[in-house]
């Protein structure tokens, strides 16, 4: 027989092969709305992510207020809804007043969170004026380390006052005459680790929170506050029981608990990298157990939801202490594989879409972020193009389907199906969308789609990340290397479902429509 006919032979042969794993989609198991704040991102005041980033005065990149316009072109596509600052860490130590008023009488103050000099030339009225330009929702989080309950205070009525008041005719003075309606607000950040200024324990942050939000809201009673949830997931520390404290004590007045992970592959194993998603859900099905015993048997009305407001890829940009750390900048190379990672985050985030209704990237320009500058210009990381496509679910029903795939041991956490999978729904225009990672290095794993209720049209959507050098990454002038590809494919539907090939360590949507 021929080379030729050999080679055909075999392709015909591994298409005929039955499907390996299976997703099976009810429009009738629904989880929860996809909330457009889930598609949120962080700005701190550390390295070049406010200042080279999305602030340079004097750029010829940059309007008559001092904002990159390439940047804020690049934040639009990217599809952000909400935006947090001015930290993290440097919030524990920021005073918002030495941020307000004419720039060059603003004081130049040391950031003893990172290690640099911060000259308060971007503030409070720069950050919200920078959020109406781009159409995002600002969200502000207060200093619960150095900083006091009045402060936080004052700071509710200097963005959100009417009437005629000190701190809203401040603000008018300073230029702005209608409040800015400031809706979220955070109780702190990461206020159980001792790497932070003013650490406390959860007893002391407890106390502190509780009078802030009662202040708080005396100044605004609209406003919607995240109580700092434990980040602190290094060995010995109780994570679970510093939450516990912290719904028991706060329940009635907060309307979130925050919580943060950042992942790597110091290991260089792809598989066990991409099988965190195991670790991710456990921390929101945890926290959301917490949640419910909280609330059990209260008389509490406020309901209590999981603000994800820091998440990404982080561990290259790092130093021995949080001084060596701030000297790296934090400008983290993205590559293909972290692309990837992006898709296993938003997959968790939707499988629990009835509880996470926030979560902020961290960051937004130069900072471990999918947008990289210099003074000439812009490039755009791997990890861009996942987040700007989940995007266009919000709005979104999450799903509950049924996935079986091959399974791999994924070191301490046993064994994990290859497949990672969520699935949307749009009842509008009767569009179902499923995000499949396939986390295998080398297996491409064919699967049969089917659906339960309505009948599949004949013609898909697909977008899909794939690339055959992990490792692939952007630079300047060179960032077309890892992009995504679309395309239109008819279906060769079999009982209201089709069988599909997903490549080896890939990142696929697929978008379907049912028939009226």
């Amino acid at each position: 027989m021929k080379p030729l006919s050999i080679l055909l032979l075999a392709a015909c042969a591994l298409l005929a092969q039955p499907p390996q794993a299976r997703i099976k989609i009810d429009t009738d198991r629904r989880i929860g709305e996809i909330h457009p704040h889930i598609f949120g991102n962080f700005a701190e005041h550390l390295g070049r992510c406010i200042y080279g980033g999305i602030y340079e005065e004097g750029s010829p990149l940059s309007d008559e207020k001092g904002y990159r316009k390439d940047v804020m072109e690049a934040v639009r596509g990217l599809g952000v809804t909400i935006l947090r600052w001015p930290g993290g860490n440097f919030a524990s130590g920021y005073n918002w007043k030495d941020g307000i008023g004419p720039k060059d009488q603003r004081p130049a103050r040391p950031d003893h969170a990172w290690g640099d000099i911060d000259s308060n030339r971007f503030g409070t009225d720069e950050f919200l004026q920078y959020c109406e330009r781009i159409g995002v929702e600002p969200y502000i989080c207060i200093n619960a380390g150095l900083g006091s309950i009045n402060e936080a205070r004052e700071w509710v009525e200097y963005t959100n006052e009417s009437r005629q008041t000190y701190w809203a005719d401040l603000r008018r003075k300073n230029g702005r005459d209608k409040p800015y309606n400031v809706k979220y607000w955070s109780l702190g950040n990461e206020i159980d680790g001792p790497w932070q200024l003013g650490h406390k324990n959860a007893e002391d942050y407890t106390k502190f929170a509780l009078e802030a939000a009662k202040a708080m809201r005396r100044a605004d009673a609209s406003i919607k506050l995240v109580a700092a949830g434990s980040s602190n997931f290094g060995p010995g520390a109780d994570w679970i029981a510093w939450n516990r404290v912290v719904l028991e004590r706060l329940r009635g007045e907060i309307d979130y608990i925050s919580l943060h992970t950042y992942i790597g592959n110091r290991e260089n194993n792809f598989e066990n990298f991409l099988a965190a998603s195991a670790d991710i859900d456990q921390r929101i099905e945890i926290t959301e157990g917490l949640i419910r015993a909280a609330l059990a048997g209260r008389r509490v009305t406020r309901p209590i939801y999981i603000a994800f407001d820091e998440w990404n890829v982080w561990y290259r940009a790092r130093g021995g202490s949080e001084f060596d750390t701030g000297a790296t900048r934090l400008e983290e190379k993205y590559n293909f594989e972290d692309a990837l990672a992006m898709g296993m985050f938003f997959n968790s985030f939707f499988r629990h879409a009835h509880i996470v209704k926030m979560a902020n990237l961290a960051q937004l320009v130069n900072v471990i972020a999918p947008i990289f500058t210099n003074k000439q210009g812009l490039f755009l990381q791997p990890i861009y193009f996942p987040i700007a496509e989940y995007g266009k679910q919000k709005g979104n029903v999450a799903l509950e389907a049924l996935v079986e795939s091959p399974k791999y041991k994924a070191g301490y956490r046993g064994e994990l199906g290859y497949l990672d999978a969520s699935v949307t729904w749009n009842a509008k225009a009767r569009a179902l969308y499923v995000n499949v990672l396939n986390r295998s290095a080398s297996q491409d794993i064919t699967t049969r789609i089917e659906s339960v209720e309505g009948r599949l049209a004949p013609l898909a959507e697909f977008w899909q990340m794939y690339h055959e050098d992990l490792k692939a990454a952007h630079t300047f002038g060179d960032d077309r290397r890892v992009r995504p590809r679309t395309w239109k494919e008819p279906l060769k539907l079999d009982r209201n479902g089709f069988v599909y090939r997903f490549p080896k360590h890939s990142l696929t949507i697929v978008k379907l429509a049912l028939e009226p």
